[in-house]
């Protein structure tokens, strides 16, 4: 029965995503419903029953009068004519993912470098054993700059191969869409952990200035904290970009185009986590205006929004409903 289900979904993957034609499409499936199991009663095998299933229903062409179609079907035909989409196949959006993964890891790599290539010429400052410690702090910071800049350059070519899956108008199968889902699923409690741990690294980056008070090792250790932090942000959020782009390649307004979700349609597990996330916005603000106005340390207190951010960030990826 999946496999009918399977191939239903395929006829109506280029259909407009209306209720007439969500009406359709369930009123065949019930069709095609009866057909197998009054088949499956006579002692048909399972397979000839499928196959004898698809065959009686599977052109959607020749059903669309009897189901009000003709319109709809005509115009997908229009469609494709004008505008070919191409289809990309499970094996292509398997390298595309982990082309991301390798991505992801290069890009992170280079934004740590970035973040702490001004670590080498305060720590440079702390040593002060003379000339060539002041030179090996800049060179070392030219340094970090310098392969970061490489691995960006090397993580764009490597990504290359894979822009027409983002620029061009494509295409894939429900069994594809299903696979990423799954593997955006499988990810997502490496997402929230990542999440929460650069959170707590980029809050607690103040611990070093504390402790080593004026010294050079306190903003170098800041900026370590920091850039780990921000290292999980970014490996992180690349991968799960790489997830959202294969989910939103079919035609948004098709029936295949809800294999993805746009960030508007977060649906929550529970009317407390929608409640929870409808007002999130206007108490961080409230809590912004007064500590501000209590402390009047407004240099410092913008830091709230973005450790808010980061924290929605979480909420979203653990409250988030996991699509049908």
């Amino acid at each position: 029965m999946e496999t009918i289900k399977s191939y239903l979904e395929a006829m109506f993957a280029s259909m407009a995503n209306t209720p007439e034609v969500r009406k359709a499409k369930a009123e065949l499936l019930q069709m095609m419903e009866d057909k197998y199991n009054e088949m499956i009663a006579d002692g048909i095998s399972e397979n000839e029953a499928v196959g004898t299933v698809i065959a009686e229903f599977g052109n959607l062409d020749e059903l669309a009068e009897d189901l009000g179609l003709t319109k709809e079907v005509e115009e997908v035909h229009e469609r494709e004519h004008e505008q070919p989409r191409r289809f990309v196949t499970m094996d292509e959006i398997r390298d595309y993912i982990e082309t991301q993964k390798k991505r992801a890891l290069l890009i992170a790599i280079g934004v740590f470098l970035c973040i702490t290539s001004l670590v080498p010429p305060m720590l440079a400052d702390v040593i002060n054993s003379g000339s060539r410690a002041d030179s090996l702090g800049p060179a070392l910071m030219f340094i970090f700059i310098g392969t970061a800049v490489g691995l960006f350059v090397y993580s764009g070519v490597i990504g290359g191969e894979w822009r027409y899956i983002e620029k061009e108008a494509c295409k894939i199968d429900l069994a594809t869409a299903d696979m990423t889902r799954g593997m955006r699923s499988a990810f997502k409690s490496f997402r929230a952990v990542s999440l929460t741990i650069g959170c707590v690294l980029c809050v607690i980056s103040i611990i070093p200035c504390i402790l080593f008070d004026e010294s050079a090792f306190a903003p170098a250790g800041m900026f370590i904290f920091v850039a780990i932090g921000v290292f999980l942000f970014v490996y992180s959020g690349v991968i799960s970009g790489g997830f959202e782009t294969v989910l939103k390649i079919n035609d948004r307004e098709t029936i295949s185009g809800k294999y993805g979700r746009d960030k508007d349609d977060i649906e929550y597990t529970s009317k407390t986590a929608e409640v929870i996330m409808e007002v999130y916005w206007p108490t961080v603000t409230c809590i912004y205006l007064i500590y501000s106005f209590l402390t009047f340390n407004w240099p410092s207190s913008w830091v709230i929004w973005i450790i808010a951010w980061i924290l929605r960030k979480i909420l979203v990826t653990v409250f988030e409903k996991e699509e049908d």
